[in-house]
């Protein structure tokens, strides 16, 4: 074949290859899923314009709320389609829509894909989590809403998508599902708490149940409890002629004390008398979670922040040995949340002494430090009395008072559970007598029971330290012996690399 005829060869191919691909494109349907879209907005797909917003996964149900208002308002009838999206659920629709107007993939409008999100402590409620509804913007402009839900293992987020052909009109519908999302905002008045989950970490909310409690219920010191109230919860209650007159709303408590002494059931306290108030709770590895928290705070106040065990960030050394950036951003959540929100901080710790330094260094952040002590005599019997209430209670309290000194809230709950339980395997239900009680106590200060006072948070004196006897038990009172050991728990700069704990013995007088 000469030079002349491979030519004319690749000119009659190239004829018959734009041929077939034009015959191609004239028996080409127009894919329905893209005709759902391009029918309602009255346009060729090349002329639409996407507009979209991404929100945490834990605000689909808000998500939600806002476009069901928005829908209720301006299409009450509108139906919503899904679409078979096979292996692309990673795509936006406009991207989907375009690959199926080329032929690249085929969509077909299908079943919408729903799930279910908390809405309360009990409550859930059904949302979508891939779907295209056909709607109309404020100005009466013809629009097509998506919502997109992360797939299983991938980012927890959730997604509105606006379709138009007018920008603006995307953006107006956007904005207004946006503001109805506040308007019916789920959480607004709840008991949130950042939860962990294996795929999400701390990055989803749960809702937790709001505690009853009445003022005779938390045993503290006299004028302790009202001393909180007037600081977290009156501030709230004045909250606008507090504004009138020119003062903050922002405060924060840092509450301190041992172990077992009641701090965690004071916060118990105001979270249940703060009935119309959102509360955000962050404990362990859920603190990393404080700006996150802070902002909803913010949105959703009047509200309450509860920080529980902040002494474990502050000794976290984890990042760098010359400061605590987890520290640091939580003061620093706490100060950038405004002085005129209404939104109360709580602060729990063991050890006040780790975050002395870094509270001082950052001044204004709390307001007022209370120490929860352990109860003294007139609280220990005031502990078993409560405890025991509904009980009918037949022995006297005294000697009991008598032997628990250094005893917390917790040890006393305990107590009374099994001295309960002797009185049922005894087929004495009827009444809780003193043999109930002292049994009981004696099983609790026996010589092998020190771990678990120690874990009730009632072992040992003021220094954390506890006597113990020769075999190495721990033992309650006085020790005629002159030399006794002592168990010594090192603060966690002091334990060894593999997490290793000494045992010091020494002397101690009688």
């Amino acid at each position: 074949m000469d030079l002349s005829d491979a030519r004319r060869l690749a000119g009659e191919l190239s004829d018959l290859l734009a041929h077939a691909n034009q015959r191609l494109e004239e028996g080409r349907k127009i894919s329905p899923a893209v005709s759902l879209v391009t029918d309602h907005l009255e346009c060729e797909l090349t002329e639409v314009v996407s507009v979209s917003e991404t929100f945490p996964r834990w605000e689909h149900a808000n998500l939600q709320q806002g476009v069901d208002a928005y829908l209720a308002e301006r299409s009450p009838g509108a139906e919503w389609t899904g679409l078979t999206v096979p292996d692309h659920g990673h795509f936006d629709y406009i991207t989907m829509l375009t690959m199926a107007a080329r032929g690249w993939e085929r969509f077909e409008p299908g079943a919408v894909d729903y799930a279910t999100a908390s809405t309360g402590p009990a409550q859930t409620m059904e949302v979508v989590a891939r779907g295209l509804v056909r709607t109309h913007s404020p100005g009466g402009e013809p629009v097509v809403l998506g919502v997109r839900a992360s797939e299983e293992h991938g980012p927890p987020e959730c997604r509105i998508e606006l379709l138009a052909v007018s920008r603006e009109a995307a953006r107006e519908v956007r904005d207004e599902v946006t503001r109805l999302m506040r308007l019916h905002d789920v959480f607004r008045g709840q008991v949130l708490s950042f939860v962990w989950t294996e795929h999400r970490h701390n990055d989803l909310v749960g809702f937790l149940p709001r505690p009853s409690m009445t003022a005779d219920e938390v045993i503290l010191p006299p004028g302790v409890l009202r001393g909180v109230e007037r600081h977290v919860i009156e501030v709230g209650e004045l909250a606008a002629r507090l504004r009138e007159h020119g003062q903050h709303l922002k405060r924060g408590l840092l509450l301190h004390g041992p172990p077992g002494s009641g701090k965690t059931h004071t916060v118990r306290y105001l979270m249940g008398r703060m009935t119309g108030c959102t509360v955000i709770v962050l404990t362990g590895t859920a603190l990393q979670r404080v700006e996150e928290a802070a902002g909803l705070a913010r949105r959703l106040q009047p509200a309450l922040v509860v920080l529980e065990d902040v002494d474990l960030v502050a000794m976290d050394r984890s990042y760098t040995p010359d400061g605590n950036p987890l520290l640091f951003m939580l003061l620093d959540a706490m100060d950038g949340i405004g002085a005129d929100a209404d939104v109360a901080f709580v602060l729990t710790t063991n050890r006040a002494d780790v975050l002395e330094h870094a509270l001082a260094d950052r001044p204004g952040r709390i307001d007022l430090a209370v120490e929860i002590p352990k109860p003294d005599a007139d609280g220990r019997e005031a502990l078993l009395r409560l405890y025991t209430r509904g009980l009918r209670l037949t022995a006297p309290l005294a000697p009991i008072v008598a032997r628990t000194e250094g005893a917390t809230a917790s040890f006393f709950k305990e107590l009374v559970r099994r001295a309960v339980t002797r009185a049922i395997l005894a087929d004495d239900a009827g009444a809780l007598t003193d043999e109930h009680l002292t049994g009981a106590l004696d099983e609790m200060l026996g010589e092998r029971q020190a771990l678990t006072r120690a874990l009730l948070g009632s072992g040992g004196g003021e220094d954390g330290t506890e006597p113990v006897g020769d075999d190495g038990y721990a033992r309650y009172g006085p020790e005629p012996a002159a030399r006794r050991a002592v168990r010594h728990v090192p603060p966690p700069s002091q334990i060894g690399a593999h997490g290793t704990s000494f045992v010091i013995y020494g002397e101690a007088d009688d």
